[in-house]
C-alpha cells in the first residue's frame, strides 16, 4: 500500500480530438473511483460514462500503488 506522499500524472482526454491534457496531483491513497471522478469534473464530462485506460491494474487500488505501475501518463475516455 502507498505511503501518504502525492503522486502527479497527466491524463489525456482521448475522447477529444485535440488531445488535451492536464497534470493532477493526488493523494498516494486516494481511490481509483475518486481519482476518475476528479478528472471527469476537470475535463468537464460525466463520470458515469468515462474509464481511464489502466493496463489491467486492479480499480480497488488506491492511487499511490496504482501509479507506481502506470507511471506518469495516462489516458481518460
Amino acid at each position: 500500500m502507498a505511503s501518504g506522499g502525492k503522486v502527479s500524472f497527466k491524463v489525456t482526454l482521448t475522447s477529444d480530438p485535440k488531445l488535451p491534457f492536464k497534470v493532477f496531483s493526488v493523494p498516494e491513497a486516494a481511490p481509483f473511483t475518486a481519482v476518475l471522478k476528479f478528472a471527469a469534473e476537470e475535463f468537464k464530462v460525466p463520470p458515469q460514462t468515462s474509464a481511464i485506460i489502466t493496463n489491467g491494474c486492479d480499480c480497488w487500488m488506491d492511487w499511490g500503488d496504482r501509479f507506481s505501475i502506470l507511471g506518469l501518463y495516462s489516458q481518460f475516455i
